[in-house]
């Protein structure tokens, strides 16, 4: 029978002690902050402590708070958060850590804790520009090698910096600047005197 996530927290406070910097239980779930020195420690002790086992990589994701609460966040701006499951035992663990510098966002890589995480953690480099130092191949996955910036941040914008296309005279792959002007979308709002047609 799995932990409940009281007792998973008692557990993890009792291997990690001071490593947690936070804990939130919501919806039957555990989350545990943790600082971002601490991550890779954190992480080998989740994988090899007999009485957690969190054996099973499930995901990775960067997060920008930037926007967060409209805006009226006063933390720090990315986050790596990762989900853990132990097979063994039944449980199942978010851990979040905040990255130190917003300018140049800086995590240790959990690849070789964890394989499985290599794609994750170049999808977070990619889209958010977060960092993972240690990684084997840090390099994009998801957008063009050419592509300039990362598009998940929330001051990226909309169309982008630039457009791709191919050239039939150059018979090859061109960028140019987005020809897109940008404009603001405003929905139609139907009004309860005009539904339907009638007057």
């Amino acid at each position: 029978m799995p932990l409940t996530p009281e007792a998973l927290l008692s557990r993890l406070q009792e291997t990690l002690g001071e490593s947690i910097v936070a804990s939130r239980i919501a919806l039957g779930e555990l989350t545990v902050e943790v600082a971002a020195e601490n991550w890779l420690q954190v992480a080998r002790q989740l994988r090899d402590e007999p009485s957690l086992a969190f054996d099973t990589f499930t995901d990775l994701c960067g997060m920008d708070y930037s926007a967060y609460r409209d805006g009226q966040w006063e933390g720090k701006r990315f986050a790596v958060v990762m989900h853990v499951r132990s097979v063994a035992k039944n449980h199942l663990l978010r851990v979040r850590a905040f990255c130190e510098d917003d300018a140049l966002p800086l995590m240790a890589s959990v690849v070789d804790v964890w394989p499985a995480a290599n794609w994750f953690e170049r999808e977070a480099f990619d889209l958010y520009g977060i960092v993972f130092e240690g990684h084997p191949d840090l390099r994009r996955i998801l957008t063009d090698y050419g592509f300039i910036g990362h598009p998940f941040r929330k001051d990226f914008p909309l169309s982008g910096h630039v457009e791709m296309r191919y050239d039939p005279e150059l018979r090859r792959v061109v960028y140019q600047p987005v020809s897109i002007d940008p404009r603001e979308v405003t929905p139609r709002i139907v009004r309860e005197e005009n539904y339907g047609g009638v007057e």
